[in-house]
């Protein structure tokens, strides 16, 4: 078959969607790949997935300029005339699913890794768009050919309840995968307590309460480090300024350590994982810091829920740094305590969120 993804980012797809693509080509089939392409299009082209530009502004609301994006990929897709494509994310699944209708495409998989900035904000263009995206939603993700993936069981029930999508397009696989052959679980690291928060660096990932944690752990003399490990996303309304973080260092209640390629380094020279998240589809940073046995902290949040269980980490109520900081309080006086949790995490990663289950289970859909 001939298979093509549309994810905006070419990062987001070698970190989500790479692995995936390879086995669908080992498997026999062509593949293309339409992103934004920067610094991974060689490595796109290295493996032979077959790289196609296509520029996305994930924030913008201009009008013209997405019906210009729609209309280059109707192009594409006239062209190459795919048996099936993977969307990934609410814009490429709304307008590629447009496209892909016009297009007569065979089979549409849509992938929603959460709901977004739309349905997590409360602000009001958040506000406003979010009743405007579910009509979109229910018009285009009910037709025959097509396919949704949702990755935790609330996003489940708000399609096939809320939404009142039939249940037969609705598929729950959980997350994107993790290869547990690639992390290892090390000793803990020697000397203080290292708290890592590894994300996107936006408000709605708990970025502030995390901050806010940070000066509450500070009033109690606790010997923590508070690390932030990720880039800023200019491109999503809900980003964190450089001269933000710049000044939260300047004050000495954070470390940030920018983007990090070698994940498996940052797990070992860390004590605790932490997400204080809004809300997510199935949080790969955690699925990760599990994998490399470390204990985490999350909020109790769609997402978040589907990987800590109370065995391998705590929950904690959303925008409450507060209890945020209890917890990690907590975890940082009881190395036994985080030892056990960091084990419980590996096996339950191994059981439930390896790449082996996630990707065969993702592979049938183009062929079921």
């Amino acid at each position: 078959m001939k298979i093509l993804y549309w994810v905006s980012e070419d990062w987001y797809f070698v970190s989500h969607r790479l692995r995936l693509a390879l086995q669908a080509k080992g498997e026999g089939h062509e593949v293309f790949v339409v992103t934004s392409l920067g610094r991974y299009r060689k490595l796109l082209e290295s493996n032979g997935l077959n790289p196609i530009h296509l520029g996305i502004n994930r924030a913008g609301k201009n009008v013209f300029q997405d019906l210009l994006t729609m209309f280059r990929l109707w192009r594409i897709y006239r062209d190459l005339k795919p048996d099936v494509v993977h969307h990934v994310a609410v814009k490429p699944v709304i307008y590629g699913s447009i496209v892909a209708g016009f297009s007569r495409v065979p089979k549409v998989i849509n992938a929603l890794a959460g709901l977004g900035y739309v349905y997590s904000s409360q602000d009001k263009i958040a506000r406003f768009l979010r009743p405007i995206v579910s009509t979109l939603f229910k018009s285009i993700l009910n037709r025959r050919n097509t396919r949704l993936i949702v990755q935790n069981d609330d996003d489940y029930a708000r399609f096939t309840h809320d939404l009142k999508l039939s249940k037969d397009r609705v598929c729950l696989i959980k997350g994107a995968g993790i290869d547990v052959s690639k992390f290892v679980v090390n000793p803990e690291p020697a000397g203080i307590i290292r708290v890592v928060l590894l994300a996107r660096l936006l408000g709605d990932k708990g970025v502030y309460d995390f901050v806010e944690a940070a000066s509450i752990l500070r009033g109690r003399d606790a010997r923590v480090e508070m690390v932030l490990v990720g880039d800023i996303d200019s491109s999503n309304p809900s980003s964190v300024g450089a001269s933000e973080i710049r000044r939260w260092q300047g004050q000495g209640l954070i470390k940030w350590d920018g983007f990090q390629a070698n994940i498996q380094a940052v797990w070992d020279f860390a004590h605790i994982s932490v997400l204080p998240s809004y809300r997510e589809g199935l949080p790969k940073s955690l699925l990760e810091s599990s994998a490399c046995g470390r204990p985490m902290i999350a909020t109790d949040v769609p997402g978040c829920r589907e990987v800590v269980d109370g065995s391998n980490g705590i929950l904690v109520p959303v925008r409450t740094p507060s209890a945020l900081a209890d917890a990690i309080e907590l975890l940082a006086n009881d190395k036994e305590l985080r030892i056990e949790m960091g084990i419980a995490a590996r096996c339950k990663v191994e059981r439930e969120f390896s790449s082996h289950i996630v990707d065969r289970a993702t592979l049938d859909l183009y062929v079921s």
